[in-house]
């Protein structure tokens, strides 16, 4: 009887650990804080200058010719380019005509001019600065001549597919036809062009 009951409480004893275990609650474990993904960094690389363009232009062009070939007046055209915008640098390329009336003194008269130009530009968003060079042909009264011109000009972009702006050309032409008179012109122009 003895034996019986140290068996007995030798099972409970054995049978105890079991049955806390069971009744034990697992620990939750507390959450991580997780560290939020860092924000993307936005390197600002300006406006989008890349793509076709094409508008028209209003100026004065301002004639000094040799002996007494000068005149000013208004001049009036269209220009049409392509520029390709690599960050903030924008390298491009431009035709435009520029139809005129103006009479040198009597010497002459001025018809059109026209030039090829390239274009380098530094991006700030939507202005646009940028150098241009280029040549330009004259059409006169006494002859046409080809000769270089440079400048500055800059560009604004009002909305996405439009563009306002303004040019200074300066221009040399050595002769005019075989007339053995030379001239220098100055151009100030405004300009407006649609961006496609």
């Amino acid at each position: 009887m003895k034996l019986h009951r140290v068996l007995a409480g030798v099972t409970v004893l054995m049978a105890a650990p079991a049955v806390m275990a069971g009744n034990l609650v697992e620990p939750v474990p507390e959450p991580v804080p997780v560290a939020p993904a860092p924000a993307p960094v936005v390197v600002d690389t300006g406006g989008e200058w890349t793509g076709g363009y094409a508008g028209l232009q209003l100026g004065q062009l301002d004639v000094d010719g040799d002996g007494n070939a000068d005149g000013d007046d208004v001049m009036y055209g269209l220009h049409a380019g392509y520029d390709y915008d690599f960050g903030r640098f924008v390298l491009g390329g431009e035709f435009d005509y520029d139809f005129a009336d103006i009479d040198l003194n009597g010497a002459a008269n001025v018809d059109n001019v026209m030039r090829l130009k390239l274009r380098a530009g530094y991006d700030l968003g939507r202005t646009l600065l940028y150098a241009t060079a280029g040549a330009a042909r004259v059409d006169t009264s006494i002859g046409d001549e080809t000769g270089p011109f440079g400048g500055v000009g800059i560009s604004y972009a009002v909305a996405p597919n439009f563009t306002v702006g303004g040019e200074v050309l300066y221009h040399e032409f050595d002769e005019l036809g075989s007339s053995g008179v030379g001239a220098e012109a100055t151009s100030v122009s405004l300009r407006g062009s649609f961006r496609f």
